[in-house]
């Protein structure tokens, strides 16, 4: 299961869910509060294999966290668009390599 950080837009589960990805929102969660590493290991703890974030400096700001879980971290190098047009942006770079 995969869990989008709260800088990704919410409804890109519902994009993943057609695409064969079960996927959970730190907001939907309770988590926009917490920190990098903090946010690792409650995805962790809670069964999730991936983060999804924007965040280009999430694996240095949470290494710690990240060396004693074993979890993916993904980052979106999408540009900065409308939800509507992000979600299309992040299927059509889906489509031409997938995750």
């Amino acid at each position: 299961m995969w869990l989008l950080d709260v800088n990704i837009p919410q409804r890109l589960f519902q994009v993943l869910a057609r695409l064969g990805i079960t996927a959970e929102t730190a907001v939907y969660r309770g988590w926009r509060n917490l920190r990098n590493g903090d946010l690792v290991r409650a995805a962790a703890s809670s069964g999730f294999t991936c983060i999804l974030t924007r965040d280009r400096l999430f694996a240095e700001s949470a290494a710690r966290a990240l060396v004693a879980n074993n979890l993916s971290i993904v980052v979106v190098a999408l540009p900065q668009l409308r939800e509507a047009d992000f979600l299309m942006a992040f299927e059509e770079a889906w489509q031409r390599e997938a995750i």
